[in-house]
C-alpha cells in the first residue's frame, strides 16, 4: 500500500509525476502540496486526516488515514522534461520490469541491468544498448552478445518517446480517480518525438 501510486499535478491541475502513497503523504505534511478528492476538493495534511479512511487507508500510531490518490502541487508550474532521463528506474520501467532474454516479470531487486553488446567488446552505456535483465540470464550471457550467448532479446532496445512511468499511467489507469486528469491532449503531449542530443 505504501509504495501504490499516486498521481501529482501542477499548480494547472496537468499531470507532472507518478509518486509513491509514502512520498505523497510527506508532500502533503509539509505543505507543498494538497489532495484532491473526487468531488476536487482540496485538503491540507489535517484536513485530510480528519476524513473518514472509508477507501484504502494507512494506519498510523494515532489515527487512520485515507490514502490520496490525486496531488495538486501549490508553487510546480513546470511541465516535466521533454528528455526521458537515462536512469535505472526508468530502464526498469521501459522494460515493464521484464528480462529481456527470458521475458520474465520480477521484483526489482531481482533485476539488475545488462549491456547487449558487452562493454568489454565496446558497448556503450545508452538507451539503445541496456536492457533489463534477471541475474540467472546476466550470468548466462555474462561478457558476450545475445548471438555468441545462444540467447535472443525479446525487442530491440529503444530511447523511450515518452516518460515510461507516465506510459504505464496512462496506457492502464491505476485509480479512476486520475481519470479527469489524464486527458487526450495531455496523452499527444507524452507522445511528442523526442530529439536526439
Amino acid at each position: 500500500m505504501i509504495n501504490s501510486a499516486v498521481l501529482v499535478l501542477n499548480r494547472y491541475y496537468q499531470p507532472v509525476h507518478v509518486t509513491s502513497v509514502k512520498r505523497a503523504f510527506s508532500l502533503l505534511y509539509q505543505g507543498v502540496a494538497k489532495a484532491i478528492d473526487e468531488q476536487y476538493r482540496l485538503y491540507e495534511f489535517e484536513d485530510w486526516a480528519a476524513l473518514s479512511a472509508t477507501q484504502d487507508s494507512i494506519t498510523t500510531i494515532d489515527r487512520t488515514i485515507r490514502v490520496p490518490r490525486v496531488l495538486v502541487l501549490g508553487a510546480y508550474d513546470h511541465l516535466p522534461r521533454a528528455k526521458v532521463r537515462f536512469s535505472r528506474l526508468n530502464i526498469y520501467a521501459r522494460d515493464n520490469d521484464t528480462c529481456q532474454y527470458c521475458a520474465k516479470q520480477l521484483p526489482r531487486p531481482e533485476l539488475n541491468l545488462d549491456h547487449v553488446n558487452p562493454r568489454t567488446q565496446g558497448g556503450k552505456t545508452t538507451w539503445e544498448n541496456v536492457v533489463c535483465s534477471c541475474v540467472p540470464c546476466n550470468l548466462k550471457k555474462g561478457g558476450r552478445t545475445p548471438e555468441q550467448a545462444g540467447m535472443r532479446l525479446l525487442k530491440k532496445p529503444v530511447r523511450p518517446r515518452w516518460t515510461p512511468l507516465f506510459r504505464g499511467a496512462i496506457r492502464k489507469v491505476t485509480y479512476r480517480e486520475w481519470l479527469p486528469f489524464l486527458h487526450l491532449a495531455d496523452v499527444s503531449y507524452w507522445n511528442v518525438e523526442l530529439l536526439d542530443e
